[in-house]
């Protein structure tokens, strides 16, 4: 039984447990001067460089140590918020979510949507424009909607496990970008069957413990473990940092299966790999956090004829570096709004990479970072604030738990009680060298005076470069993308035709427009699944339209997907 056919056995004997609550081409060259590749984007969940490769030596990573035996490890490479939501609208973008407006975790706790520049697309629309198909599994998360014109084929969930092989779905012919979350090592898979789950979270929290307890096996024993400074040392956190580590060893698995499927298919040799996990781990003063434990992240890039296989790039990257990236490899030109840099270009190099942390559910907070590759510089704009304050979803899983519960024993020592501390340092500095736990600030040391500097002026610099919406009430930032708190709607398509060609425009600013076509005489449910919906990208040849309906449709991102217009031929 593979681990697919594993999985769903399991939720099906956890749904049977807890009841129904838990379901409530174009002509391209590559950068290798072949014909464009297919891509595949491997995104693990919440996991710092735990992994074999490198070296952890408590990980059993099998699978990625293979695919990092054949391939490049790039092992200084940083996401730009330390949670999920905000560095996914950057990764799927190559702009700073901090520019975006879609800093805050979540922009749906304010109820909207952030409202991109017009000219702002994800570069896997891009990759359709060139001719490219793609394909999405498991998550989106992009704060600014899930527009239909990104994928061919998006689809699972957080819950459901991931189809493995999602690029079997997409049309032959062409390229294909498949990307396939895996969401094993989220934060969630460290419940256990005694975790209380919150308010909503009650049956999903449940039914994910239980499914874990199926699918997951235990390789990893507590007492091997390292325990970081900043938790207590006790038998629950041991016991939670040993889960985290079976999750990996079987999100390991996952990419073990993926490769074997593209083997299979007679992939292997013709598809780059990469695989590289959203953020840092998910374990407290880690997921949500700019320190390292929040931000590193491991990347492998495996070419298809093994190109620098074993080699490590040790090059600041950061995980708006991606797209452009991607567009590279795939050999198509990077726009203008794209503010990452194409990391497999050599010659390129980062002197710093940036994050931020803002609003965290309920929780405000205005925090920025730099970090060169040495040095980690922190900004507390809201330094009155402590650190660590009630938040729902984190407090429910067990070495937050151990945390609070050593807080009220009064048992935490002075590097533990810092982060329930006010007011919180302005600024923080940290040697990662010598201290990459990042526990001595050496903000008001003399010595360190000219590194603190220089790191204060590249922040400066970055926020005043990219824009930073950070110093914007979001009340205000809110107001400003959706009018009186109504989302804006995007323009029906106009359809036109001229010298026997058809022409599809929206009014909106941005809009991205898709069409479909309906046969004569078949039902539009035929043709109504996203799937059917084709990128529109030039004019189409009207006399090829003969007896058929074209159905258009448009959307800006962050606005409402527009009303349909149709035409019959």
């Amino acid at each position: 039984m593979n681990l697919s056919a594993r999985f769903v056995d399991a939720v099906r004997t956890a749904v049977y447990r807890i009841g129904a609550s838990f379901f409530c081409c174009a002509a391209m060259v590559s950068a290798h001067g072949q014909n464009p590749p297919n891509i595949v984007l491997i995104v693990a969940e919440d996991l710092s460089p735990r992994v074999g490769a490198f070296g952890d030596t408590l990980a059993k990573t099998p699978n990625i140590d293979a695919l990092a035996d054949d391939g490049v490890r790039f092992t200084q490479v940083f996401s730009a918020s330390g949670v999920c939501a905000p560095n996914r609208s950057a990764l799927i973008t190559g702009v700073y979510p901090q520019s975006l407006g879609t800093q805050h975790m979540r922009t749906t706790n304010r109820d909207y949507e952030a409202v991109p520049p017009a000219v702002v697309k994800a570069f896997p629309e891009l990759l359709r424009r060139a001719g490219y198909a793609t394909a999405n599994t498991a998550k989106t998360d992009y704060q600014f909607g899930e527009p239909f014109t990104i994928w061919d084929v998006n689809e699972g969930n957080f819950v459901l496990p991931p189809d493995l092989a999602v690029w079997r779905k997409l049309p032959a012919g062409k390229p294909f970008f498949a990307m396939i979350n895996l969401m094993s090592t989220h934060e969630s898979r460290l419940a256990t069957l005694e975790t209380e789950g919150q308010g909503t979270f009650g049956s999903v929290i449940k039914a994910l413990a239980l499914v874990r307890e199926a699918t997951v096996s235990e390789v990893t024993d507590p007492a091997d473990v390292s325990v970081p400074d900043y938790y207590p040392d006790t038998p629950q956190v041991r016991e939670s940092i040993a889960q985290h580590y079976d999750n990996i060893h079987y999100m390991d698995e996952q990419v073990g299966e993926i490769v074997a499927n593209l083997q299979a298919d007679g992939l292997l040799n013709s598809t780059v790999v990469i695989w590289t996990t959203d953020h840092g781990d998910g374990l407290p003063r880690a997921k949500r956090a700019v320190y390292d434990t929040g931000l590193h992240v491991p990347l492998v890039l495996r070419w298809p004829d093994k190109t620098g296989a074993g080699q490590l790039d040790t090059r600041l990257v950061s995980v708006v570096d991606l797209a452009p990236s991607i567009l590279q490899l795939a050999g198509i030109e990077v726009p203008a709004f794209v503010q990452g840099q194409a990391m497999l270009n050599t010659v390129v190099t980062r002197d710093y990479v940036f994050a931020g942390r803002d609003r965290m559910d309920a929780i405000l907070d205005h925090v920025r970072a730099a970090r060169d590759q040495r040095y980690k510089y922190i900004r507390n704009y809201q330094a009155d604030l402590s650190y660590f304050r009630p938040l729902a979803f984190r407090d429910m899983f067990p070495v937050m738990q151990a945390i609070w519960q050593a807080k009220a024993a009064g048992t935490l020592t002075e590097q533990q009680g810092f982060y329930f501390t006010a007011p919180r340092p302005l600024e923080e500095l940290y040697d990662t060298a010598i201290d990459p736990q990042e526990l001595v600030n050496l903000a008001s040391e003399p010595e360190h005076a000219q590194s603190l500097q220089r790191l204060r002026g590249a922040m400066d610099n970055w926020i005043r470069r990219v824009g930073d919406k950070g110093v914007i009430d979001e009340s205000l930032m809110i107001e400003a993308m959706w009018p009186g708190g109504q989302q804006p709607s995007t323009q029906a398509p106009t359809i036109e035709t001229r010298d026997q060609q058809l022409i599809l425009t929206s009014a909106t600013p941005g809009a991205s427009i898709a069409y479909r076509l309906e046969a004569a005489g078949f039902g539009a449910e035929l043709f109504g699944n996203r799937e059917a919906w084709q990128l529109y990208t030039q004019p189409l040849d009207l006399q090829a339209l003969s007896g058929a309906t074209l159905v258009a449709k448009a959307v800006r991102y962050g606005y409402a997907e527009s009303a349909e217009s149709s035409a019959s031929y």
